[in-house]
């Protein structure tokens, strides 16, 4: 009987490892807008957490958290390949790798091209991406339900006034005001990720409503007040970006004025993508700081983002301001 050395071991936990993800691309059907395909994130499949697999239509992008060896590349395209040839066998593959390891982000061209501009759809709304350049594509995929649950909200109530914090490239904007919402306020500190914004407005056809300003949110808020009050707020910061936001201690600067901005019987939207915390961080500090807010509840991440423990998953939290007299507008 020959026993497997320990090198042998390993070689068969990584193919073993790929061919989750290959069996992932082997099974899926043509998404008709941007979404994941594969979230080896989530946990769900053992020493495969470093890779995710979304379809930007008309690329695959592949995203892992540590060097892939170009045996593990080779196999990928041969598995995108032969389901791109089932699914769409009159149009060339396209697919990109970026790979985020020690410190540093490579993004390179595998095969195709890529369109630009490069616009994608979600729900009847197109957005700009860019997935060449940069960690972050334009649009996160895992708001999808977040964006849903804004445009039904919006599309229930008249001429809601909207503030969107941390608005990146506005996706929250435009399904809002195309659920009828009055009037969006944008607030970002970067100018290119607000300019990206206006011209997805423009790409929905949507000329006037939206503000855009780029600013320090915790150095504005006298003109944010002054814009206000608030049917909804939106909040949906970075877990950490160095030098503007460290959710540890600045998620709280932001629950305290809560309140204040927002109309009686208004709405915020709490958003959290940092898996070392959990659920109770958001509670318990809105509890503290702005109690006067009620949980209503928490959204349902897209099940293409399902994660073996939802305490580390993305968590999206609605809470009310108590209903208490005539608002001024």
């Amino acid at each position: 009987m020959v026993r497997a050395t320990e090198p042998d071991r390993r070689e068969i936990s990584e193919r073993l490892t790929v061919q989750a993800l290959l069996s992932a691309i082997a099974a899926t059907t043509l998404p008709t807008d941007a979404q994941r395909v594969f979230h080896g994130r989530g946990g769900l499949h053992p020493g495969c957490e470093h890779l995710a697999l979304d379809f930007y239509s008309p690329v695959w992008v592949l995203t892992s958290f540590q060097p892939l060896a170009d045996e593990d590349l080779r196999r990928i395209h041969a598995a995108l390949t032969e389901r791109w040839g089932q699914l769409a066998p009159d149009q060339a593959l396209n697919w990109v790798v970026q790979c985020r390891a020690e410190g540093k982000t490579e993004t390179k061209l595998m095969a195709g091209s890529v369109p630009a501009p490069h616009v994608v759809t979600e729900n009847g709304s197109r957005f700009l991406v860019h997935v060449l350049k940069g960690q972050n594509h334009g649009l996160f995929l895992d708001m999808a339900e977040g964006r849903r649950w804004v445009r039904e909200h919006v599309g229930t109530r008249e001429r809601l006034k909207v503030l969107n914090l941390f608005a990146y490239t506005c996706a929250f904007s435009v399904v809002a005001r195309q659920a009828g919402a009055s009037q969006v306020v944008n607030l970002d500190m970067s100018h290119g990720a607000l300019a990206i914004g206006q011209q997805n407005h423009q790409l929905n056809g949507i000329a006037s409503g939206a503000g855009f300003l780029a600013h320090d949110i915790f150095t504005t808020w006298g003109k944010i007040s002054r814009s206000g009050p608030y049917d909804l707020i939106i909040v949906d910061p970075p877990s950490y970006q160095k030098g503007s936001f460290v959710a540890t201690k600045d998620y709280a600067r932001l629950m305290r004025r809560l309140p204040d901005l927002l109309q009686p019987g208004g709405y915020a939207l709490l958003c959290l993508n940092a898996p070392e915390l959990n659920l109770a961080f958001l509670k318990d500090n809105m509890a503290e700081l702005a109690p006067s807010l009620a949980s209503v509840e928490r959204l349902t991440n897209p099940p293409e983002f399902a994660d073996v423990d939802p305490e580390r998953a993305l968590k999206v939290l609605v809470y009310r301001a108590p209903d208490c007299g005539f608002a001024v507008r």
